[in-house]
Formats: C-alpha cells, sequence, structure tokens
C-alpha cells in the first residue's frame, strides 16, 4: 500500500501533515469516513460540485447504485428524521451517501424511489436522513434556504458529526466555500453540539421562529 506525506491549506486553518494513502480519495484516507456520490448526470458537468470533488480525489463518486454500500446512510431532502450524531457509528462503517441530481427533478427522483419497488427499480437500501436548515452559498442558489449543493450537503453533514475540519477540507476547493461557513456558521456550531436528532430538530425549529418573529 503506498503512502506519502502531503500537506494541505485551507483558508480558515492553519497547515497540517498527515499521512494520506494514495489508493483511497482523500476524506477517507485522512478522516476515515467513506463519502459516496451517486451521479445521475442531470446537471452540467463543468458546474457540478460532485465532478469537481471527484477531481479533487476527496469523495468515490459512481453511476452504478451497486457500487454504494447498502444500509449507508443517505442524505435525503424529502425523508423525515434529521442526521445527527446518532448516526456517526453507521456512517463510519458503512458511509455517507449523497445522491447528485437537478434540484428540478429532486422530489420526483427521491419521491419516486420511496413509494415503493419493481422489478426494474428496487428499492433503495439506505438509512434516509435530512439536513436540517442551512442557507446555500453555491454561486447557482445563493442565500435560498436548503438548496445546497451535492458538496455543500456532504460538508454540512460533515460538521453536524463532529468533523469540522473535514468539512472545510472538502469545501476548501470552491470559491464559495468559506461564504458556506460564514453564512451557517451559528447552526452549524448549534447542530454540531446537539446530541440526537430531535435535539437538532429543537434547534432548527427555534431558529426558523426567532427569524420569523423578527
Amino acid at each position: 500500500m503506498k503512502k506519502f506525506r502531503v500537506t494541505l491549506k485551507t483558508p480558515s486553518l492553519v497547515y497540517f501533515t498527515m499521512s494520506h494513502d494514495q489508493s483511497l480519495p482523500l476524506v477517507q484516507s485522512l478522516y476515515g469516513l467513506r463519502l459516496y456520490v451517486f451521479y445521475t448526470r442531470q446537471d452540467d458537468p463543468k458546474k457540478n460540485t460532485a465532478v469537481k470533488l471527484h477531481k479533487l480525489g476527496k469523495i468515490t463518486l459512481t453511476t452504478r447504485l451497486s457500487a454504494v454500500p447498502k444500509n449507508s446512510v443517505l442524505l435525503n431532502p424529502f425523508c423525515q428524521k434529521a442526521l445527527s450524531i446518532e448516526d456517526l457509528p453507521l456512517i463510519q462503517t458503512k458511509g455517507l451517501v449523497a445522491f447528485d441530481c437537478s434540484w428540478a427533478q429532486a422530489q420526483q427522483f427521491f419521491g419516486r424511489q420511496e413509494a415503493g419497488s419493481s422489478p426494474r427499480r428496487p428499492r433503495w437500501r439506505f438509512v434516509h436522513r435530512i439536513l436540517p436548515y442551512l442557507i446555500a452559498a453555491n454561486s447557482i442558489n445563493y442565500g435560498k434556504p436548503c438548496k445546497l449543493s451535492t458538496a455543500e450537503a456532504l460538508a454540512a453533514a460533515l460538521y453536524i458529526l463532529g468533523f469540522k475540519e473535514a468539512a472545510r477540507f472538502l469545501l476548501d476547493g470552491f470559491k464559495w466555500g468559506e461564504s458556506f461557513f460564514q453564512l451557517n456558521g451559528a447552526l452549524l456550531e448549534a447542530y454540531s453540539a446537539a446530541s440526537s436528532s430531535k435535539e437538532i430538530v429543537a434547534i432548527q425549529n427555534a431558529y426558523l421562529e426567532n427569524l420569523y418573529q423578527k
């Protein structure tokens, strides 16, 4: 197994040096977490954040659902239970998954799969989790609530799970990456301190209640 020393730099972090396994995606090698993106090819690949993460060697990008581990945790923007630290043991074992599809088709894409199964399209075997309220910083949906890019969604999940350095590393290659943490700093910190999905939802609801009362 080949290894080399790599020095990384992020906008808000000091230099750090780690041992990196060249045969693995960077996030897995450096932080021990497997990140998968199922790529549906619905967006322009030149603007696609998942494609860029793959080119940077940070994640595993696949067009084959069979390449994604069963019972891994899937970020699903239409499910009912919020991602929390409770999910970390499963993620460390099975991995974290994002499905990269167009927001214009997301509800149909996820909803169709959630509805049931058929011989041609079997029911997904994932543990579904939704991210709590956050604001997008990407150039396409800047300032829009919950319209995160795939890269932002994965980074948010890492931050909530306590992997704050890994979250910043993930967005380090994007011009708007630091803006995501500036826009959502207080919320991300609060979410990362929560011990359960119920606490995550309570924090979100309290924030939104206060926001709409202003």
